[in-house]
């Protein structure tokens, strides 16, 4: 059976080929090796190294380590210290009680408002109340956009207008200011 097509007709300087010598390694090791092949230094360096492939590939392939619990808690940290909920935004509310949204939530519909405009791919978006008046529901948001080399720059308009809409009717946010950010530039 051959090895690799890529070594298929690598001749050894003694003549033979090495899928020649892969092939019979089992047969020279069972005692049934030709003259030469006992000979050859060639044949014989050749056939060592096969042997110790043979060995490690054997090795990995039998292996069963598992990860060490510590490596797979520090990533699962990792992950649910990304997934848990980061700054809550208060948001208006006819009942009783206080309704809260978090800022990862609003950043992804303000992102995806963005992303309606053509040429444009929203990117990073942060969240933040707005310092102008704490009891507001007011907003700062920082928003980085990607955009088509053809994008036209009036287009910046259309995305303010979608962010500010998706804000206050998808949310019941108001944006107290929305820097807008190109971070980027693509072939559409």
């Amino acid at each position: 059976m051959a090895m690799n097509h890529a070594t298929q007709d690598y001749l050894l300087p003694c003549g033979r080929d090495v899928e020649q010598i892969w092939d019979r390694l089992d047969e020279v090791d069972a005692g049934r090796a030709d003259t030469h092949e006992l000979d050859c230094p060639h044949c014989r360096a050749t056939r060592e190294s096969l042997r110790v492939l043979r060995g490690l590939t054997r090795e990995l392939a039998e292996d069963d380590v598992e990860p060490s619990p510590d490596l797979t808690s520090r990533i699962m940290s990792a992950i649910r210290a990304e997934v848990r909920r980061r700054d809550l935004l208060p948001l208006s509310s006819p009942e009783p009680g206080e309704v809260q949204v978090s800022d990862q939530a609003v950043a992804a519909v303000l992102r995806f408002a963005a992303d309606s405009v053509d040429g444009v791919r929203a990117r990073r978006c942060r969240v933040h109340r707005s310092g102008e008046d704490p009891d507001a529901l007011a907003v700062d948001v920082e928003l980085s956009l990607a955009i088509a080399h053809d994008f036209d720059g009036d287009s910046l308009d259309v995305i303010r207008e979608r962010v500010t809409a998706a804000a206050g009717a998808r949310v019941g946010l108001r944006l107290a200011r929305l820097d807008l950010v190109v971070e980027d530039i693509y072939d559409a």
